[in-house]
């Protein structure tokens, strides 16, 4: 190697240990304790399938990871549906100089804690919280309404509610690198705002659309804070059983395989989504 060579690599090098030390090291730990089993404190390392043959044979198993598939389904849906008129909103009807602070604005529910978030929620959808109270003080409802919290449905909105800014921001970079210039063509060439928004601007905006659906469904597959303070018995998803596992039943093992299962799901779901909108990115 020539010294531009020797030089790369010495900077390459320490972010290079850096990941793996922190990414690989753990992922292969993880993978190595799914082939074990435990006794309580006793870890027998013999080799064996056992925890991956519980885990697909059980129903509870499989009941969790379709709802936490589900749910963070839904979450990325409502998230991003939600998302994308507030990020053609800044993109193409404020002022240039005046977005920065819409970007701030947006940014500002990270100024707080992720848990204070959550319990804020907890006292908004709560059976005599800001919402029960409001609709009863404005005769529209006689009685608490019951199905806000506690359930899948509390864990939804509070997750869309998180990971609202994660979606915006891509979305928002998407639509602020469309040349301005095509919509005029468009509308010159007779099309309506509609047919121009649905065959110029939407498909020139999937990418960042993409990488929003990408943020938000990842993450929220494996969250387990929310759905322990907000989602009950029913709103409780895979990361919960993998944190019982870990430290709850003290099953180290059957966590890891648990955490192994969601890790594939999520990567062939994600690969499977990529693979469908390629055509989209591309363009």
């Amino acid at each position: 190697m020539d010294q531009d060579d020797r030089r790369g690599w010495t900077l390459l090098a320490p972010p290079f240990l850096y990941a793996l030390a922190l990414l690989a090291a753990p992922l292969l730990t993880i993978l190595v304790f799914s082939f074990w089993t435990q006794d309580y404190l006793t870890i027998d390392r013999t080799l064996t399938l056992a925890n991956y043959e519980e885990a697909v044979t059980d129903p509870l198993y499989r009941q969790l990871m379709l709802r936490s598939v589900t749910v963070a389904g839904l979450v990325t849906l409502a998230t991003v549906v939600l998302a994308y008129p507030v990020a053609y909103f800044v993109s193409f009807h404020v002022d240039p100089g005046r977005k920065s602070l819409w970007l701030f604005l947006i940014t500002i529910p990270f100024w707080t804690s992720y848990l204070l978030r959550v319990f804020l929620w907890k006292v908004i959808l709560g059976y005599n919280g800001v919402l029960n109270s409001a609709l009863t003080g404005l005769g529209i409802i006689d009685e608490p309404l019951t199905f806000l919290l506690y359930n899948v449905n509390a864990v939804v909105i509070t997750l869309a509610h998180a990971f609202a800014p994660f979606a915006i921001l891509p979305i928002f970079v998407a639509l602020e690198k469309i040349d301005r210039s095509l919509l005029e063509a468009s509308r010159d060439l007779g099309e309506g705002r509609l047919r121009t928004f649905l065959r110029v601007t939407l498909p020139l905006s999937m990418p960042g659309v993409v990488a929003a659906v990408l943020i938000v469904f990842i993450p929220t597959i494996g969250d387990y804070v929310t759905p322990a303070l907000v989602g009950g018995p029913g709103g409780l998803l895979i990361a919960n059983m993998i944190q019982t596992q870990f430290l709850g039943l003290n099953n180290q093992p059957m966590g890891a395989t648990l955490a192994v299962i969601a890790m594939l799901v999520v990567t062939v779901i994600a690969l499977a989504f990529v693979l469908v909108t390629r055509r989209w990115t591309r363009a």
